[in-house]
């Protein structure tokens, strides 16, 4: 695989570049290109009213164009000089990524573009709704500035097991809903489980709640006041149904406030109602509020029981700043604080985000555990401790020493040497012959290994992930399933040579084409049809004057309204078609 990288894409981690796909533009058929350039028209036309005026302003800026799908690398060459670059992935990825990927700066667009027959909404990532949809915004820098800072609180959400499931089945059912020909009963199926999952999540984890938010804002957000709001949201600026239904009365307008949070929401259907921020800075307020709320500036008990729940690699920091990362299993706690922790599998220690030398996972392969808090009846933290108080206590080097802490922790050794932090305090101390025990039982023994001790009084941070991205290999994300490519008949091939017939005759590569012929073509053999007739009205339309290209033009909307009649679902769609082609405004 390759793709073509940047400055910024340079500074990519290798676990996100596992993500990356290289963007096959020779792969979009005319369909498709005709599909980007329907939604295109119809949403400059219509977002131009309702959006708000970022939306305009950044698709010039970001170099998005109305009637050809954009190369995401080509859009790279523009997007640098808003300190921004884009990658393309294939579909939904997992949510902490996603969100790591926008904390480097990077839009994360599924290159996928959705079938005609979903051209109104489709509820799998494409990119129409990442391309169309996200990059146009982030040209605000105000708003440019949340969505970085979003991604990198947002990656350190702690998840749970169940997480993780919904955000299988949410991928899957995006996949199966948007290929050709899947079972109804089959999408079914997969809403149903969905439906389950959502209903039985328990208490929602930090990244449920964070996704909330990211949902109500990134995705569904308007902007302004709750009488007159403005669209933002990538999910309504890409979907040419919900922008228009979200702005009518049917859906209720609720100021933002970190109530967003807590609403859940419904991927499968249009949602009943939308949060309204007043600014893009208020935004940010909001995220800071919920950050609040988190382990990464709670810590306590509370956060690493959170490690422990979730069953995920993540990371405990210490008073000291001393940081252990790993899959934590354990935890004792006495008055509400925790006295004692315990890894499980490969563990690494870090100070400020980089690994401390002797302590990766080669060292601490099977786990690492430590007491921590006071030591028993001295008021004094270990951490606090000058050189003249540790020799008080006997803490020093080629002592054996017996340290009782709170919660009836007790280690027991010959004290080897000790490390500091470069404020001085110290942050691990080793041993020789040692064993920690709680109460009666024994939590480790060891005679030649030698121990190394965590010092902190308490836990001020617990997030996701590791604290130094270097101490483990993260490369191991496994996609369980792919998208489905559409498979193409003899006729369908033969649908897309006469798109691309009128897509050359437009751009005038081929003007020698015959439109009357594929109209023909296109009644007597794909009935069903109707946007390349809109393309060929429109066409007719451009010259007014013409009265033989008025007549085909009313050739062609007599059938369109037979179309129309067999069909009624997509009424609508060449209503507005027409609309915009009979438009002096969006004539290309």
């Amino acid at each position: 695989m390759s793709y073509e990288s940047n400055p910024i894409l340079d500074k990519l981690p290798e676990h996100l570049k596992q993500f990356i796909k290289p963007q096959d533009y020779s792969g979009y058929t005319a369909i498709d290109q005709a599909v980007w350039r329907y939604v295109m028209r119809k949403n400059v036309d219509y977002l131009s009213k309702v959006a708000h005026t970022s939306y305009v302003d950044g698709l010039r800026k970001t170099g998005i164009a109305i009637d050809h799908i954009p190369n995401m690398y080509g859009m790279n060459r523009i997007l640098k000089d808003l300190g921004w670059a884009a990658v393309a992935v294939d579909g939904f990825i997992p949510p902490a990524a996603f969100m790591e990927f926008q904390a480097y700066n990077v839009l994360v667009i599924a290159s996928d573009i959705r079938q005609l027959e979903h051209i109104a909404y489709t509820p799998a990532p494409d990119i129409i709704h990442e391309g169309a949809g996200h990059a146009p915004i982030i040209a605000n820098p105000e708003y440019a500035e949340y969505l970085r800072r979003f991604g990198e609180i947002g990656c350190k959400a702690i998840s749970s097991a169940k997480d993780f499931e919904l955000y299988e089945a949410v991928r899957r059912l995006s996949i199966i809903k948007e290929a050709i020909g899947t079972p109804k009963s089959d999408i079914e199926k997969a809403e149903k489980h969905i439906e389950e999952l959502q209903n039985n999540m328990g208490e929602p984890s930090e990244m449920a709640l964070i996704r909330n938010l990211h949902w109500w804002t990134v995705e569904y957000g308007l902007i302004g006041s709750v009488e007159h709001p403005k669209i933002y949201g990538a999910g309504l600026l890409s979907s040419i149904g919900e922008s228009v239904w979200c702005m009518t009365d049917n859906v209720k307008k609720v100021p933002y406030s970190i109530e967003a949070a807590t609403t859940s929401f419904d991927i499968t259907k249009p949602q009943p109602q939308l949060f309204v921020t007043p600014n893009f800075a208020f935004l940010n307020q909001v995220l800071e509020e919920f950050a609040d709320t988190m382990a990464l500036r709670t810590g306590g008990i509370m956060g690493i029981q959170k490690l422990i729940d979730s069953k995920e690699m993540g990371t405990i920091e210490l008073s000291t700043g001393l940081q252990i990362s790993g899959n934590f299993e354990t935890v004792i706690e006495h008055n509400n604080k925790p006295v004692f922790f315990q890894t499980t599998g490969p563990t690494a220690l870090s100070f400020h985000g980089k690994e401390l030398i002797g302590h990766s996972t080669k060292q601490h392969y099977d786990g690492f555990g430590s007491p921590m808090g006071k030591l028993k009846g001295i008021n004094l933290a270990i951490e606090d401790m000058s050189p003249r108080d540790l020799k008080a206590y006997n803490i020093f080097e080629g002592q054996t020493i017996t340290l009782e802490f709170e919660g009836a922790l007790k280690i027991t050794g010959e004290i080897i040497t000790g490390t500091r932090n470069l404020m001085g305090k110290i942050i691990l101390i080793t041993f020789r012959n040692c064993k920690v025990t709680h109460k009666d039982n024994i939590l480790f023994k060891s005679k030649k290994a030698l121990y190394s001790m965590a010092i902190g009084e308490h836990i001020v941070s617990a997030f996701n992930g590791p604290a130094d991205l270097h101490s483990f290999d993260l490369v191991t994300h496994q996609i369980t399933e792919t998208t489905i490519k559409p498979s193409k008949d003899v006729q369908r091939q033969q649908l897309e040579r006469l798109y691309q017939q009128i897509r050359d005759f437009r751009e005038e590569k081929n003007t020698t084409i015959s439109r009357n012929k594929v109209f023909k073509e296109i009644i007597s053999h794909h009935p069903n049809d109707w946007l390349l007739l809109v393309e060929l009205y429109e066409l007719a339309k451009m010259n007014p004057e013409n009265g033989r290209e008025q007549g085909f033009a009313r050739e062609i909307r007599s059938h369109l309204e037979t179309v129309k009649r067999n069909n009624p679902k997509v009424g609508h769609l060449i209503d507005d078609g027409l609309e915009l082609a009979n438009s002096k405004t969006l004539r290309v």
